[in-house]
């Protein structure tokens, strides 16, 4: 039988990092998230899940019918997504098991590069056990394939086991980073009655609230002239630009919030003097402070236009997706279900807090498919100090395999319905 460290440690050498700047409409954004999707396939063949296939938008799917005497209990979905952030590189990522003993860890004494111990306190929940980590020139991928990890490994040992079951739908979907993760996912055809995505962090922390999130695309038009005849004439966009930038709430971005504190972020920039643009990512868990922060962009570009001239800014909102919470909160039975799950695989106190971001699960809840999140064990994603416990990973194993037990499904959801 595989291990799920083994999995995590396979997947996170396939190479399937998402775009960004792929055309609107073009799913999914890189070819090859495919290779991903064909390991996958072929894992769920090998477990005996013929029915496993990718479509041509790369979403993988597959189904394993309810034991004998389980059919009456729900069909429960599993959730994760293949690509990794564009935020740092994915490719020729170099996974290594480390047996942390406290302090710093060196990932790559050739090139210094060290997770301090000071950056990162939570260390210390991990002191005297394996990480997965990177060797510090990549990020590590356990964001989401810690999640794929966990799902193929428990269903493996739920079949191995020959353990009973109620029908169990399993998903895996590209470009979630990107936030196209369920433009093309299929929710009727998937056949869950509610789902779980494994794209959490901590693995003792469970999430159903998510910000409300949109985009914004300001656009400033100067005009260009020789600078050395320029006086009274020049609107050089970039300096109006960062003026249009200080309209905003100076400690309102991500490196000054927290829990349920919104914000707005500035994401990219490019431009000359006649023309520059900004590209802002607006994040809110109240509905209502998000309409006003969609308002005060607009505000800014006004202005900016009293300023220098009709015309010379203008703020393009364009909403992503909302918090599921909304939802949920009339299904907090299926919440209920996680957290007696995590308690189950030997989670003491499970907790929970807002995600700062988004899941497919977010967008999928909208869609009419019900989906919290569970964690997937990886921690500092997005970045070259990505790592992921053993023991954790191992943990988020028996939270699904908890998850599936007829004895619980039948206490929690069916005595609810």
């Amino acid at each position: 039988m595989d291990t799920v460290v083994n999995r995590l440690i396979r997947y996170a050498k396939v190479y399937s990092e998402s775009d960004y700047h792929a055309p609107a409409g073009v799913l999914p954004s890189t070819a090859c998230q495919f290779d991903m999707a064909r390991l996958l396939v072929e894992e769920l063949h090998i477990l005996g899940i013929e029915n496993a296939r990718v479509d041509a938008q790369c979403y993988v799917y597959a189904a394993v019918p309810a034991t004998p005497g389980c059919e009456h209990l729900p069909a429960v979905g599993l959730i994760a997504h293949m690509d990794t952030t564009p935020d740092m590189t994915g490719k020729d990522v170099k996974p290594q098991i480390i047996h942390y003993e406290g302090g710093d860890i060196v990932l790559n004494a050739g090139k210094n590069i060290v997770m301090q111990a000071s950056q990162f306190p939570e260390l210390q929940k991990f002191v005297g056990q394996d990480l997965v980590c990177t060797d510090g020139t990549t990020l590590l991928g356990a964001d989401d394939k810690g999640g794929i990890a966990i799902i193929l490994q428990a269903v493996e040992e739920l079949l191995s086991e020959k353990a009973p079951h109620g029908k169990i739908c399993i998903g895996f979907t590209p470009d979630e980073e990107i936030g196209r993760g369920t433009d093309g996912f299929d929710v009727e055809g998937f056949g869950a009655d509610f789902a779980f995505t494994l794209d959490g962090g901590d693995i003792t922390d469970y999430e159903y609230e998510t910000f409300n999130a949109a985009k914004a695309v300001v656009t400033i038009h100067g005009f260009s002239i020789h600078p050395g005849t320029s006086k009274d004439k020049m609107k050089n966009a970039i300096l109006i630009a960062n003026e249009y930038n200080s309209l905003l709430p100076p400690l309102e971005t991500p490196a000054h919030t927290e829990g349920y504190q919104g914000f707005f972020h500035l994401q990219e920039m490019h431009g000359k003097a006649e023309e520059a643009v900004m590209e802002y990512i607006i994040r809110d868990h109240s509905m209502e402070r998000f309409q006003q922060r969609k308002a005060a962009m607009q505000e800014a570009a006004r202005q900016i236009d009293r300023r220098y001239g009709p015309g010379t800014a203008a703020a393009v909102v364009t909403d992503q997706y909302y918090n599921m919470y909304e939802i949920l909160k009339d299904h907090m039975e299926i919440v209920q279900l996680a957290e007696e799950a995590m308690k189950g695989a030997g989670i003491e106190n499970p907790t929970h807090s807002p995600i700062r971001g988004g899941t497919d699960g977010c967008m999928l809840t909208y869609k009419g498919l019900l989906c919290p999140n569970l964690p997937s064990a990886g921690h500092n994603a997005h970045g070259r100090f990505e790592y992921a416990p053993v023991e954790s990973l191992k943990t988020g194993v028996k939270t699904v395999k908890q998850l599936l037990s007829p004895a619980l499904l039948e206490r929690v959801i069916l005595h609810k319905s």
